[in-house]
């Protein structure tokens, strides 16, 4: 018999228990200065503690398909808050992601968020009550008082993300240009960053040849055009070395109850040995789980880099306006 959590990875529940899962924006958790921008600590104070109490609001007024769900889910009570905009909110500092400030951002973000966490379920706790099974848990043994057995989690936010037009859990950029296919109803659509594309304009490198350039392949690597800073902050998926992936999810993880879903993205000409190497690291560093995926390996793949089109050509091209996007 073999029992295993949900594919993604990011909340082992055991029997009956149901997944009870927020995100939160870190690109919104980004404050603009004279100087810069730099991270609203306070503000995501306040939003991690609102996220807390949300999440156990559900669990007080959920209607459950079964009692069994029920009885499972109300004895400990578990939520898992989680991020997603972490490589919006890097880019914002102007820290790349493939780099050892960005582990620090990510260290320090989590810790935050885990403590804030934290102190609103000892709250709840003392407002509504600890979770049934408190006492037999490790909680009651040390005699800390919670509302709720876990409290945070990171989760893919493919679908959420999409909709609050910020980049996925705690991923970094797939690509800067894009073909999103099978949405809204079997729809392909076209996507330019719209970060990238501020980015450009503020910094006057920008043309309608840099445009197309980056339509047909996805990222800057090969574009002689773009300062090497750019290239830098905008480093997508596929150009990240799996080590550097690894160690994002690790810091997050080091402050996570629950777990972390994360991919890390080779390249299509990657091999066993390749794959094989990313699970064996991934065990090193103590993850509770990983996925590798080989750009390409599957025949029909929701996300294609590049677009070989000019928005003029297909019938879908999705573009923010630039000037709306935070940088």
């Amino acid at each position: 018999m073999i029992e295993a959590t949900n594919p993604c990875g990011e909340v082992g529940l055991l029997p009956y228990e149901s997944c009870n899962l927020a995100s939160i924006n870190l690109s919104h958790m980004v404050r603009l200065e004279a100087d810069g921008c730099s991270i609203g600590w306070d503000k995501l104070a306040q939003t991690v503690r609102l996220g807390v109490r949300f999440l156990d609001d559900v669990l007080e007024v959920g209607r459950w398909p079964a009692p069994q769900i029920e009885s499972a889910t109300r004895a400990n009570r578990k939520v898992g808050l989680r991020v997603m905009g972490f490589a919006e909110m890097l880019i914002l500092l102007g820290i790349p992601y493939a780099c050892d400030h960005a582990v620090t951002v990510a260290n320090e973000v989590m810790r935050h968020i885990d403590g804030e966490a934290m102190i609103a379920s000892h709250a709840l706790a003392h407002e509504r009550g600890v979770f049934p099974n408190w006492e037999r848990s490790v909680y009651g043994r040390e005699g800390l008082q919670l509302r709720n057995a876990t409290r945070t989690s990171i989760a893919p936010t493919g679908t959420l993300s999409i909709i609050a037009g910020t980049s996925a859990g705690i991923e970094p950029l797939f690509a800067l240009a894009y073909h999103r296919q099978h949405v809204l109803d079997g729809q392909n659509l076209i996507e330019l960053n719209p970060l990238f594309l501020r980015y450009a304009q503020k910094r006057r490198f920008y043309s309608e040849t840099l445009e197309q350039s980056l339509l047909t392949k996805g990222t800057l690597a090969d574009l002689e055009e773009v300062p090497q800073e750019a290239k830098d902050l905008f480093r997508t998926a596929l150009e990240i070395s799996p080590e550097d992936h690894l160690r994002i999810q690790a810091a997050f993880e080091q402050h996570t109850d629950n777990a972390v879903s994360k991919t890390v993205n080779l390249s299509q000409s990657a091999t066993v040995a390749d794959v094989n190497t990313v699970y064996h690291r991934a065990w090193e560093l103590g993850l509770k789980g990983i996925t590798v995926y080989r750009y390409g390996s599957k025949g029909d793949q929701v996300l294609q880099l590049g677009t070989g089109e000019t928005p003029e050509e297909h019938e879908h091209f999705a573009r923010c306006d630039p000037a709306a996007c935070k940088l």
